[in-house]
This record gives structure tokens, sequence and C-alpha cells, in this order.
């Protein structure tokens, strides 16, 4: 027998009517090019998301077409998160930061027919859009606001879209080959924003009383969900522009009243170092977190920002094929009266899955493993915002088991409380004499010393034990300290095997596009050579 409730559907027009409704006269605030503060209100951005819909539309796109962005996080951006989609087709954000050869490679395999552009951003377009099938180019400075003034906006009706239409599609950073483009159902997306929102013991507890900031590029994973959570729920957004350095990061937090923001650990230990040289100087009395994802968070940076400063850390993790947001480190029964030190310990873990979301993981024999906190296995992942493939990329279909679970390619430990710890992604998981070492967590012990800034761990070639661990490290400016002394910081908490037989100092270390440290480019600098001690 089946029950009797309506059949309906979960698209993004749902949340784009709600805006409208319920939160009209709540803010969108965006820091221009020239630094100056640019507002306007839910009701307005939604009239000119509806109106690009329409426009999209009389330009002869179809349902489903695909429309790129290249943009920084701003308002217009935000326009085309609900726009594009509500209008029926397909959002693609193109990373500003790629070569331009990888964006003619994703352009062209997403088959976008129409960009719209920051002007600033203009010239890099300019070096790859002649090798793509784009016909349309709105720079959002110029015709992009022609393109909108020259329609109706009430002429926009909801085209009434099927949930499992795509509503997005982002693409992976290829660092282990060719791009692979995911593609984001309204279902999906959906899901994901009520999955974030949920007023549940793991969720953020986001409302619209509250002022997001989302650091986190909105064209990195769909800027994590936040400005469809901030959206659905009428919080007041606030978008960086391209300013993204700790003090425009910290005067926008103030000037604001930002409760919330979010952003990869890079810039929360720039934020971080600069409270510290200056305390006292910016008042986040309003701020009740920071939400920290992309990479392995420091446990120091965890405490520093909670005892020196009174902030949050929420820590996270997920993947541009979990749309992306999977778990968050909330702590939950009496973890939440533990002390500090325990509470850190949790806290520096990434945490419990999001409701709907379902985790295990696995031996490179398929073993199912225990969670004991101890054993080590590549995490696999299910739910409705999980990926079930790559767009037109058959080849990878060896990521997902044939159960249905996608494989991850995070090594993992599982405490038995359910709580993530990341180990390593399995590329970079160092084998030394048959047992593994964890490069996040020398990373993360090497950030705690005090004349450490930045600290990247990789595996080096060895004749006896095939790899060994390297360290390649940024010190504090005005700080010193020998390889001597950071093996010994390390070794009372990790066994002998464990300890970098080589430290490279480096005036800074590589990072991707998202700020994720690229150890490809480490590897070539030093893997060469043989891990003998410094």
């Amino acid at each position: 027998m089946n029950g009797l409730m309506m059949d309906y559907q979960l698209t993004l027009p749902t949340i784009l009517r709600r805006a409208e409704t319920y939160f009209g006269d709540k803010e969108i605030v965006t820091r221009l090019p020239d630094r100056s503060f640019h507002r306007i209100t839910y009701a307005e951005s939604c009239r000119r998301a509806r109106a690009l819909a329409v426009a999209l539309q009389e330009l002869g796109l179809e349902r489903g077409d695909r429309v790129a962005t290249l943009c920084w996080n701003h308002y217009q951006h935000h326009e085309a998160y609900l726009g594009i989609p509500c209008g029926g087709f397909v959002l693609h954000t193109l990373n500003l930061r790629l070569h331009p050869n990888d964006l003619a490679y994703i352009a062209t395999h997403a088959g976008d027919r129409a960009v719209i552009v920051d002007r600033s951003l203009k010239p890099l377009l300019d070096q790859f859009v002649g090798n793509t099938k784009i016909e349309h180019v709105f720079v959002v400075e110029d015709d992009y606001e022609d393109l909108l003034a020259g329609v109706d906006p009430d002429v926009w009706r909801d085209p009434q879209l099927d949930e499992n239409e795509a509503a997005a599609m982002c693409y992976t950073s290829g660092t282990t080959g060719l791009p692979k483009g995911v593609l984001y159902s309204h279902r999906s997306t959906m899901l994901h924003t009520v999955g974030v929102a949920a007023s549940n013991p793991m969720s953020l507890g986001i409302s619209e009383a509250d002022s997001i900031l989302p650091v986190v590029p909105m064209f990195h994973a769909n800027a994590w969900g936040y400005p469809y959570l901030a959206t659905f729920v009428g919080a007041k957004l606030v978008y960086p522009g391209p300013y993204l350095d700790p003090q425009s990061l910290l005067d926008a937090f103030v000037q604001e009243g930002v409760t919330w923001s979010a952003g990869v650990p890079t810039i929360w230990l720039g934020i971080l170092g600069l409270l510290d040289e200056d305390p006292g100087t910016w008042d986040l009395s309003r701020m009740k977190g920071m939400l920290v994802g992309g990479s392995a968070a420091p446990r120091a940076m965890i405490a520093g920002f909670k005892q020196r400063h009174g902030i949050n850390i929420v820590h996270g993790w997920g993947m541009t094929e979990t749309s992306p947001v999977a778990s968050n480190s909330q702590l939950v029964g009496d973890l939440a009266d533990a002390d500090d030190e325990t509470q850190f310990d949790y806290i520096s873990m990434q945490g419990l899955p999001l409701p709907l979301v379902e985790l295990r993981h696995r031996d490179e024999d398929g073993n199912v493993l225990p969670w004991d906190g101890e054993s080590m296995g590549e995490l696999e992942i299910r739910g409705p915002w999980v990926a079930a493939g790559y767009y037109e990329t058959p080849e990878q279909a060896d990521r997902w088991t044939d159960d249905g679970w996608f494989r991850t390619g995070d090594v993992v430990s599982l405490h038995p409380r359910g709580y993530i710890q990341i180990k390593d992604r399995s590329k970079d998981v160092i084998k030394s004499g048959g047992e593994w070492i964890s490069s996040v967590e020398l990373e993360n012990a090497l950030m705690a010393h005090p004349a450490v800034a930045e600290a990247a761990v990789i595996a080096v070639p060895d004749a006896k034990w095939d790899e060994r661990p390297l360290a390649a490290v940024v010190l504090r400016e005005g700080r010193t300290a020998t390889p001597e002394d950071l093996r010994d910081f390390l070794a009372p908490n990790f066994a002998k095997f464990w300890l970098p037989d080589r430290f490279e100092f480096v005036s800074e270390i590589p990072k991707t596009s998202v700020g994720k440290f690229r150890k490809t480019e480490l590897r070539e600098m030093f893997a060469a050579q043989a891990a003998v001690s410094s």
C-alpha cells in the first residue's frame, strides 16, 4: 500500500519563492573591486535572478543547456546560482585559478553555450574561449546588466522541472588525471541544503538571524552550498569579492556583523596569525563559528582560536562528489560538557555524517574495518547528495563499488563513536616497510610547534623501506628551528618510524587553486633525492 502524500518536486524555484516571500528585506552585501560595499535585498536579487532566467530563454538556450560562470564571490554570481537553474539550465562554475588549457577542456567537455564573466577575468577567458563552443559572453560590469535590463522578470514562470534534472555542475581539480564533471540534480541540491540546515544535533543551527560570509569560492564545489543555505533560511549574505586576505576578511566580519564564515585551513591560519599579532583590534564577539574544510585543520589552530580569541571552529569534511558537505564535528552528548582538551581532540576529527549520509571504510582487500579509531582504510560513502557517476566519463566507473558506494580516496580511521578521522589521501599516504604513515597527522603536529607556520609531509623513495617521510616547513617570521628540534618535538607522540628522516625549510608551500597543499609539486622538488636526514 502506498502512502497518500503529494508528489512534491524538490527544485530550486522553491528556494527562490521562499526568499522572495519571507525574507525579501534581508541583505546581500558585496565588496566590489574598488573595495566599497554594494547592498541589495533578497527581493531585488530574486527579481534579477528571474530576469536572468528569462533572458537566457530569449537567447534561444534550451532546457538543460550549460551556462558557465567565471566569477568571484558577489551578488551577480548569487543571481546566477538561482537564475540559471530556475530557468531550466545548468549552472557550471569555472575555476578561475586553473590553467587556460584546463578551462578550455572543462568548458568543452561540459558543452557550455554561454558564460558570465567578471571584467577583471575577461583576459583569462580570452585565452581559451576560442577553443570552446561558447556562443554568448556576458561581462558582469557591462553587457550582463544590459542583458537583465532588456527583459521583464515577471514573465518568468516556474518551468515545472523534474527534481532529477540537472541544476549545476562542477569539475574536480584533476590532480590525478583529467578533471571530472560532477552533475548535481535539483533534488540533491535541495536535500543537501536541508541536510546542512536541519535542526539536529550535528547541524550548524544557522538561521534568519545570522550573517554568513562564504570565503570558500563560489567556483569551488558550489561554495559548499552556503549561498543556497543562506537563501533558504533568509540569513544575511556577505560576499568578499576578490579580497580574501586576512585583514580584508576581518574588516568585513566586523563591519557586517558576520556570525558564520567558511573556508579552507590556510585562510584561517592567516587570520589566526593576524589576530595573534594584533589582539583586540577586531571585535568578533558576534562570530559564532568558523566552518573549516577542504583539508584537515590543525588541532593547534582549533585550540588557538578558542583559547586565545573565544572563536569556535566547526571542522567538516566533504568532496565535490558529495555536493560537498558530508560531515561536521559538532560535539554531541557528554562531549558538549567535556574538558577543552577532549573537545579539541574530537573537533580536530572530521566529525559525524550528516543525516541521510552513510559511511564505512575498507582495507585493500575489500574487508569492512572496525570502528576502533586505529584501523586505517579507504572511506566509502553513500547518500542522496553523493554522485553516482561522472559526467560522460565511463572509464571512471571503478570509483563506485559493486554495491553502490563511492570510493573517496581518503584514508581514514573511524572512532567508536562514529567520528571520522582523515589520515591521508590514498595517493599521499606514506607506505614505509609495509606500514602506513599519515602525512596529515605529522603536518598537524608540526604546525603546533611555535616556530612553524606551515608544514607539508610527502613520501620520498627509500631503498630499504620503499618510502620515507619528508617534511617541507615554513618557519614563522623571526623564529628558528632545526630538524633536530622538530624531530624531538614530534617524538613523544609518534612511533620512531613515523618521524621524518628529512626536513626542508622553504619560503612557501605551493598550493592548489582552493588553498590545499600541492604535494605533486613538492614531490617534483624533493622526491628525486633519497630521504637522508638533514
